[in-house]
Order: C-alpha cells, then sequence, then structure tokens
C-alpha cells in the first residue's frame, strides 16, 4: 500500500504552512494563536482520516480478472491479449492494471487505467510480441486498487494463470510465397497425373504396345509369355525427406529480428508444406543441441503440425557441430532412401570431417547441404573502402569468403550439391532445388 498523489499534496501543504508559520514566529511576527490551533487540528484530521481509509481500504474485495490468452502466438508478429474484469463495487471505481507476461514478450500498452462502473464488467486489451519461441507461462496481475477516501492505493497481485506457445511465424514470413508456390507448381506440372510408362517407379507388367521403347521390355517376361512384355513406370509418388538441422552455436548468427537458427526452422517447414503437398513423407532430425529430436517421415497435411510442435520450443545452443555423430544417428534410424537437407552455416575449418559425414550418407541416401551465408559479409564485400579499417574488415571477409568457397568446391567435387543462401533467401531456394530435382527424378 502507498500514498497517492491527494494525500502527498495535502501533506505538502500542511508542511509549506507549518514552515510558514515557524518563519514568522522566528521573525517575531505577531501571529493569532487560533492559526496554530487551527494546523494542529488539521493535521490530526488528516491523520484520522488517512488511518481510516487505510482500514477501508484493507476491507475492500479484490475484483476478478479473467484473462484471454490466444494459445498459439507468432514469433515476431504482435498478438491481443484480453482482461475482463469483474466486480461488486456499489460506487464507481478506477484502477491501475498491469499484467505480468514474461520477459521474453514486448508489449503495449500496459499498465492500463480501467474505469469499473456498478453492475457492469469491463473488458480492456493490450499488445504482445514475442521475441523468443516456446512455452511461456502468464502468472499473475497486478492492481493498484484506490481507497474509498482516494488517500491511499492498495497493490495486489491476483493469481491468474495463463500459458501459450510460441510457434515460428510461418504464415507472416510466407505467406505471399505459398500462393506463388502453388501457382508455380501447377505451371511445372508437378501435381499433374501419373504419365504411365515414363517414370522412374514399376507399376505394372502388360503386352507390348506401339511407341514402347525396347529398354521396357521385360526379357524374362517375354521368354516366359513367349510374347512381347513390357514393364510399365509411372512418378515416384512415394519419396522421403528428411532435415537433418543443426542447432549449434554457428547457428546463434544474427542479421535481423530472426537468427539464423529461426530462419532455418522457417525453410524447413516451407519446404515441407511443399513436399506435403507433392504426397511425398517429411521427416527431421537435429544435432548438436541437448534437445534431440527425431521425427520419421510421415506423408500426409497432418504432418505439418506435427512438425510444428515438434520445433516451437527448440533453441539453438553452444554446442559444436559433431557432423559424425549426426550421420551416425540418422544413419541408424533411416533405412530406407531419402533425400537429406542437412541445414547449416559452413565454416572454412569444416572439411574432413563434414566431407567423411556427407559421404557416408550418401551411400545411402541423396544429400543437399543447405548453408546460410551471413548477410553482413555481403554488406563489407560491398562497402566502399575508405580507411585502414574498412580495408582491414574488406580483406578479412573476402579471405573468409574465398576459404568458403574453396570448401563448397571441395564438396561439389565429391558430387555432394551445395546451396549457399542468405538466411531470408533459404526458403525460396530449397523449394526450387527441391521442385527442380523433382522434375527431374533425381532422387
Amino acid at each position: 500500500m502507498k500514498p497517492s498523489r491527494m494525500l502527498l499534496r495535502l501533506l505538502g501543504g500542511l508542511l509549506v504552512l507549518a514552515t510558514l508559520l515557524g518563519a514568522l514566529t522566528a521573525l517575531d511576527v505577531d501571529l493569532p494563536q487560533s492559526l496554530h490551533a487551527l494546523w494542529w487540528g488539521a493535521l490530526l484530521v488528516l491523520l484520522g482520516a488517512t488511518l481510516v481509509d487505510a482500514l477501508l481500504v484493507r476491507r475492500l474485495p479484490s475484483p476478478r480478472i479473467e484473462r484471454q490468452l490466444p494459445g498459439n502466438l507468432p514469433l515476431g508478429r504482435w498478438s491481443e491479449v484480453q482482461l475482463i474484469v469483474h466486480h461488486s463495487y456499489p460506487h464507481a471505481l478506477t484502477l491501475d492494471v498491469f499484467d505480468h507476461l514474461p520477459s521474453e514478450m514486448a508489449f503495449e500498452h500496459l499498465p492500463l487505467r480501467i474505469d469499473l462502473h456498478p453492475g457492469e464488467q469491463t473488458r480492456v486489451g493490450y499488445r504482445v510480441r514475442p521475441l523468443l519461441r516456446g512455452h511461456f507461462v502468464f502468472p499473475r496481475c497486478e492492481i493498484n486498487l484506490p481507497s474509498p477516501l482516494r488517500l491511499w492505493h492498495a497493490r495486489r497481485y491476483l493469481d491468474v494463470p495463463g500459458e501459450t506457445r510460441v510457434y515460428p511465424d510461418f504464415a507472416r514470413l510466407y505467406g505471399a510465397q505459398l500462393m506463388a508456390v502453388d501457382d508455380w507448381l501447377s505451371q511445372l506440372g508437378v501435381r499433374q497425373r501419373p504419365r504411365r510408362g515414363l517414370g522412374l517407379e514399376f507399376h505394372q507388367l502388360r503386352e507390348f504396345r506401339d511407341g514402347d521403347t525396347l529398354r521396357q521390355i521385360d526379357w524374362k517376361a517375354t521368354a516366359r509369355k513367349r510374347t512381347p512384355i513390357a514393364r510399365e513406370y509411372q512418378d515416384e509418388r512415394d519419396q522421403q525427406i528428411i532435415f537433418l538441422l543443426d542447432c549449434g552455436r554457428r547457428m546463434r548468427s544474427q542479421d535481423d529480428e530472426l537468427a539464423h537458427f529461426d530462419h532455418a526452422l522457417n525453410a524447413t517447414l516451407l519446404l515441407s508444406y511443399v513436399a506435403l503437398r507433392q504426397g511425398d513423407a517429411v521427416g527431421l532430425a537435429t544435432f548438436a543441441s541437448e534437445q534431440k529430436r527425431f521425427l520419421p517421415p510421415v506423408k500426409g497435411p497432418a504432418q505439418l503440425n506435427v512438425l510444428l510442435n515438434a520445433v516451437y520450443d527448440l533453441r539453438s545452443s553452444q554446442l559444436p557441430a559433431d557432423f559424425a555423430a549426426a550421420a551416425d544417428t540418422l544413419l541408424s534410424r533411416q533405412r530406407r532412401r531419402a533425400l537429406v537437407v542437412l541445414v547449416t552455416n559452413l565454416r572454412d575449418e569444416d572439411d574432413q570431417e563434414l566431407l567423411g559425414a556427407v559421404k557416408r550418407i550418401g551411400r545411402q541416401h541423396r544429400v543437399l547441404v543447405a548453408s546460410l551465408r551471413e548477410e553482413v559479409l555481403d554488406s563489407v564485400r560491398q562497402t566502399p573502402v575508405q580507411d585502414f579499417e574498412t580495408a582491414l574488415a574488406y580483406c578479412g571477409t573476402l579471405d573468409y569468403l574465398n576459404a568458403r568457397d574453396s570448401l563448397h568446391e571441395r564438396l561439389i567435387a565429391h558430387n555432394v550439391p551445395v546451396l549457399d543462401a542468405r538466411p531470408s533467401e533459404l526458403g525460396p531456394e530449397l523449394v526450387g532445388r527441391y521442385l527442380a530435382w523433382k522434375k527431374a527424378g533425381v532422387f
């Protein structure tokens, strides 16, 4: 409980008056004794009113607050939280309300000043913007309740438990791109009906027809039937994609509001959406993290929600990337051939260990290494050199990029495809590479 501004003003006025009376008395100014008595009377009345008002506000019941909090919040996007205040006060009252929210969330319009009227409930709202993904708890609300005489403010804490999950903002980041992807798919014809005889997946045996090629002839079946028998193929419809996601310290780099790890998650979800639309199965494996996750590849639109629930609370760690251990884990769990998309941030020191790991994976699976490139490197490289410090920064950046490009070239020389992209462009680049391979039937 703390004094109100009104009480402080009254006490300040009495103090000024006492100072003035004392100064006039010290200057031998003749003052009526009634002035001193009046001052003491005012002080006693104020003290009595203060004590009575303090007792009244302690007996005053607290209002009941109900919080309407969305169960899911998008990362980095403003969302509204509603507070509903129920009360039984016979007179109008003004409250100051502050909702205790997690420190990982920015907010607007707090604290709230609420006017309560008899027989009515009041609904107010404020906005929050999550800065991190994960599971968060809203514990309580804090109110400043004015006393009946407005001399005190009683601070009270009301337990209003609530919780929410913060997911990657998949819809905001790629909402327009998803529509463009759907148009792109229809233009490319990836979702066309199976093309009999032209695909890569065996469908059935049938009699040889005009227009069939000689390589379609099944010679063993032809010898048994004593008539030409051809194999019929169709487009592969049951392919598998598994993301091998680096959660280590190299993914903590940050060029804008999102870290590289969050950009990697968004790109993973975008490609998952496209691949699931094509009837492929999508899975996920993480490494270099204390929160190890593995989702086997599964088909169907529901798999996207499974992926979201699996990664919404993932955090990048301070651990180094152990590519050899990641390869061992993946090969032990994923037996069937799949497209393995390794999402990481390559460094110039990633040479033999990385090459050995991807070559082992490549014996059984198709591998694509997706490497995020810091946008600040491109900015420094394009900045004009004007002094010694900028020259050092330019030379250091160029040396680092050249070493990184050399690593990419060594990987490509060993038939390991590399996709080098800035974080904001990783999603569309991955989708483009997937669709191109899907059309060509290379995995």
